[in-house]
């Protein structure tokens, strides 16, 4: 079985926000990247087919576990057959544990660097004001909460609203992104959710 076929088996069943879609979309990200970063594509591509695997572990246990670091032990014996070296294989690894935005592992290859941008990238723009709000439905979120200071709130609860992912992590996407590609690619995603989540507080409160 192939590494895309092993990761649409083991992401079936999982959250829509971070289904099959959104790695091919991740995937796609990689190749354009990738290729204008001159990375090794033989580690890039399995990696972001299987940066997600572990996610619905950590959607199960409400956040307790780090997709990342599951992820990456769950591909250890996808990716142990692979045709390429034990260098690439940890590089695969750790390209996975290190792409998480709130993880505590610094991307520290190219191909690594690449698969943490296309994940960011699918969190920001029009697609990720959609899955903004798509996660926040699937943990049964409100709409909004203007009465809670979105800081002191906490994740998977009723007040992990898109607004709330948009004021703790995707405004600060932009920031963090690490390739000189991925910044270019960055700059118009971020110019949209930043415009849309203004109307939406001003729809929000009647004034537009």
């Amino acid at each position: 079985m192939s590494i895309p076929d092993i990761a649409r088996r083991m992401l079936n069943g999982g959250q829509g926000s971070h289904d099959w879609d959104h790695t091919l979309r991740v995937v796609r990200l990689c190749e354009h990247i990738g290729r204008i970063e001159a990375a090794d594509m033989a580690v890039l591509i399995p990696a972001g087919y299987l940066h997600d695997i572990g996610r619905q572990r950590q959607d199960e246990s409400g956040g307790a576990v780090c997709h990342a670091e599951y992820g990456a032990m769950l591909a250890e014996p996808v990716i142990r057959d692979l045709p390429v070296t034990d260098h690439q294989k940890t590089n695969i690894l750790h390209c996975i544990r290190s792409h998480r935005f709130r993880g505590g592992n610094c991307p520290e290859t190219l191909e690594a660097r690449i698969l943490f941008d296309a994940d960011k990238l699918d969190a920001i723009g029009a697609i990720g004001v959609a899955r903004a709000f798509l996660f926040a439905g699937e943990i049964g979120a409100r709409l909004h909460n203007p009465d809670v200071v979105v800081e002191n709130s906490r994740a998977y609860t009723v007040d992990d609203t898109g607004f709330r992912e948009y004021q703790i992590k995707l405004r600060h996407i932009r920031d963090r992104i690490l390739t000189r590609e991925g910044r270019k690619l960055a700059q118009d995603r971020h110019r949209f959710m930043t415009d849309f989540f203004q109307q939406f507080l001003q729809e929000y409160e009647g004034n537009r």
